[in-house]
């Protein structure tokens, strides 16, 4: 897409010659008052207005001032015949990017409105990219409405600001990591190092080498000294994730580094200073393996000074609808798709789904089905099949039968096989999914006199899934009207 340039001059001849010259490389319009000028702005997105300073009775320096106002503002060049150092100063201030003066050199002219494009777009990448860290990682990141959420939130506005250790406790894919950044970003120290540790992919060794580093030679492979994340995170925060994998040895050197506020480097004698907050998550129940003895009780308590329990999804299910709205609006926009709505249908699904995965699987599931889907919606048969209460299966060629298609007869081998009610049914020669579908289905049907919901009920989906299979398998009678009433 051309870049748009507009030309305001009130000399006709100005105006049309800049126009020949430029709208080879540029979308370029033209306006000869401050009038004609905001008009195009009000119905155009326009990127760089070149202005004359006079304009007629019209000051071209309240025309920048009306330009710059608008939403979509676009980068200002002042053009006159009248050029001092003043002048070029008050263009400035007003807020134009650059000045020149008549007679106008073309090329230069050109160059200049390229250069003018390219400062613009730097600066809307740069506030874009400012924009989805600070939205990424600020507190009202962290979506929810239900009493559980709102009592996260108000400890993390509580705790944020001190300096006291934070151990944060939930399910994997609850979002610890997200309060941990929150809890950072709301702090005195926003601009100091986060710095993460992500404690189970380590081993023992590699860990006590990683949170305190170590000095030349002190085991094999040691070349040099090597500062570790406690000193890297000085001024800042620390954050310990999946602490409960801490082994014996190191939770000893994390009690004296919390406690006296000083570490020593693996093979070192000088105790180091350091001026670190802490924060900690795990996914398991530390209190449990206090009592165990798999983790120290004392540094236990030393952690758990303000305790954050991030609640499973399934025990906050209302916040799913604004939760799998924030996603889909997010997913769209990066997967270039145009869906911006979840239908009741599919809304349905994701709220009688029990979530073992939580907040980081519900996201993965809107992934999916802003892949999946084409239109505006986001349907029930975009979502992954778990949560349609269905098996993944290609399809396969459908099997010959007679009858009306519900409860049929079909060739079978005399072999035998269950239903939820514990008869039996004689099996098909034909094994692929689709044909069991049909004969478990007319089963069903047979065995509760078509009656839907019953039949439902005996094959263990709800009614509304029953429908819509009927439907998928072109079954002769899908329609509610060809049933007998339930």
């Amino acid at each position: 897409m051309e870049a748009t340039v507009l030309i305001v001059d009130d000399e006709k001849n100005t105006r049309e010659g800049l126009r020949m010259a430029l709208e080879d490389d540029f979308d370029v319009y033209i306006a000869s008052d401050r009038a004609e000028a905001m008009e195009v702005l009000k119905n155009e997105r326009v990127d760089v207005m070149v202005t004359d300073l006079r304009l007629g009775a019209d000051d071209g320096m309240e025309l920048i001032d009306a330009a710059l106002a608008i939403p979509h503002a676009p980068v200002v060049i002042m053009m006159t015949a009248y050029g001092s150092v003043d002048t070029a100063v008050e263009a400035m201030k007003r807020g134009a990017w650059h000045f020149v003066t008549k007679p106008l050199n073309l090329e230069a002219l050109e160059l200049l409105i390229k250069r003018a494009l390219r400062s613009r777009s730097l600066e809307q990448e740069n506030t874009s990219l400012k924009r989805q860290v600070e939205e990424r990682f600020s507190l009202d990141r962290i979506l929810g409405k239900s009493p559980s959420m709102r009592r996260v939130f108000e400890t993390i506005t509580q705790v944020a600001p001190t300096r006291a250790t934070v151990l944060i406790e939930g399910e994997s894919g609850t979002g610890k990591e997200l309060v941990a950044h929150a809890v950072h970003n709301l702090s005195g120290r926003p601009k100091a190092k986060l710095v993460i540790v992500h404690c189970a992919a380590l081993s023992p060794q590699l860990l006590e080498s990683e949170l305190f580093g170590h000095e030349k030679g002190s085991f094999t492979g040691a070349m040099e000294r090597r500062i570790g994340r406690f000193e890297q995170a000085s001024g800042g925060t620390l954050f310990l994730d999946e602490l409960g994998e801490i082994d014996q040895s190191t939770q000893v050197k994390l009690l004296r580094a919390l406690g006296e506020r000083t570490i020593e480097r693996v093979g070192g004698n000088n105790p180091v200073k350091v001026d670190v907050r802490v924060v900690a998550a795990t996914n398991k129940d530390l209190a449990s393996m206090v009592a165990e003895a798999k983790f120290r009780e004392d540094l236990y308590f030393r952690l758990n000074v303000v305790n954050i329990r991030m609640p499973p999804l399934r025990e906050r299910k209302e916040d799913i609808p604004v939760l799998a709205q924030a996603f889909l609006i997010e997913l769209a926009k990066e997967n270039h798709k145009p869906v911006r709505e979840i239908t009741g249908e599919a809304l349905q699904a994701l709220m009688a789904y029990n979530w073992p995965g939580n907040v980081r699987e519900l996201r993965t599931a809107i992934e999916h089905g802003v892949v999946m889907g084409s239109g505006a919606k986001l349907m029930l048969r975009h979502l992954p099949a778990t949560l349609r209460g269905e098996a993944e299966a290609p399809r396969m060629p459908r099997p010959a039968f007679s009858g009306n298609g519900i409860g049929a007869t079909v060739p079978a081998q005399p072999s035998t096989g269950s239903m939820a009610s514990g008869g039996t049914i004689p099996l098909p020669q034909d094994l692929s999914i689709e044909h069991m579908e049909i004969r478990l289905i007319g089963e069903a049907l047979q065995r509760t006199r078509q009656n839907r919901s019953e039949a439902a009920k005996l094959l263990g989906i709800s009614r509304r899934t029953l429908q819509r299979k009927l439907k998928e398998l072109n079954l002769a009678g899908a329609e509610d009207g060809d049933a007998a009433p339930d």
